[in-house]
């Protein structure tokens, strides 16, 4: 009904889904927290008794809602300072459907074909059902998600990392990097590792992507001369959009994450969020 104060217990077992789906597309939880919101106005100026299904119903609402917001969000990611990374969630198992690297292969799509393959290859929706959503026939549908899986298929995870095995790496890279143990960090990375940080232009982070064992050490033998003045201390070990990592206080008191996609026991690649824009909603989450 018009005018109702507060979501029906109907919306509310429908939220953790719908907010799913919107961080997906968006890679921002309060983006997605915002969508969510104006869909629940939608559906309460709706008339529910013709509405056969619900979720359904709703998920298309959220898509077409993302898709609108994505055509704003495309342009300010081109004058983002440095590398963009999705907002960090952070779980204590691991996450395979949609992970850390993944979500940046999304970000190379058009909206509609992440649509596409999100709603069909990770939701398992019909390709009517994603019609439907999208405003196309299944057929061009079928042809967005077609083409999204090629362009991501690369970033899909490759092998499962053992949750114990992948915390004890994490939990040693840790230890290496505040020490400064150059020697354990080159056993550690992969020979042409990656670091990807996101400062935002709000913390400093380098702005360009880090590439190569050699460079990749070069920078942490560095911070460690600063994390002896000015220590950083462990918050929480877990999993960070599926990827084993860790949560941290940093010397200026703001939070850092920290996600390493993990190849044959190596890092391949090392993920730090440090604008504290995307790590806010994590200051009532990580103990």
């Amino acid at each position: 009904m018009v005018g109702e104060a507060q979501p029906p217990p109907q919306f509310e077992t429908m939220r953790p889904d719908l907010i799913q789906v919107a961080y997906r597309m968006l890679g921002s939880i309060a983006d997605a927290e915002d969508v969510v919101q104006d869909a629940w106005l939608r559906w309460s100026s709706t008339d529910r008794s013709e509405v056969e299904a619900p979720q359904a119903f709703l998920r298309r609402v959220v898509i077409r809602l993302c898709l609108d917001q994505l055509k704003s969000a495309r342009s300010r990611r081109e004058t983002y300072v440095g590398p963009w990374l999705p907002e960090p969630t952070v779980e204590d198992e691991e996450v395979e459907d949609v992970t850390l690297p993944l979500m940046l292969a999304l970000e190379r799509l058009s909206p509609l074909e992440r649509a596409a393959f999100l709603l069909h290859d990770v939701f398992g929706e019909s390709f009517d059902d994603v019609a439907a959503s999208l405003g196309r026939d299944a057929a061009a549908c079928r042809q967005l998600a077609s083409r999204a899986r090629q362009n991501v298929r690369a970033d899909r995870p490759r092998y499962h990392v053992d949750r114990k095995r992948g915390l004890e790496i994490a939990s040693a890279f840790f230890a290496a990097s505040r020490k400064g143990d150059i020697q354990r960090l080159e056993a550690m990375l992969a020979h042409d590792v990656g670091l990807y940080a996101d400062g935002g232009g709000k913390r400093s982070a380098a702005t360009q992507v880090i590439r190569g064992i050699t460079a990749v050490t070069k920078l942490h033998a560095g911070l460690a001369k600063l994390f002896r003045l000015h220590p950083s201390t462990s918050v929480r070990f877990a999993f960070i959009n599926g990827l084993p990592g860790f949560v941290t206080r940093e010397a200026d008191g703001m939070l850092q994450t920290t996600a390493l996609l993990l190849v044959d026991d190596r890092i391949e690649a090392i993920y730090v969020m440090r604008n504290p824009d995307k790590l806010r909603h994590l200051e009532y989450t990580v103990h």
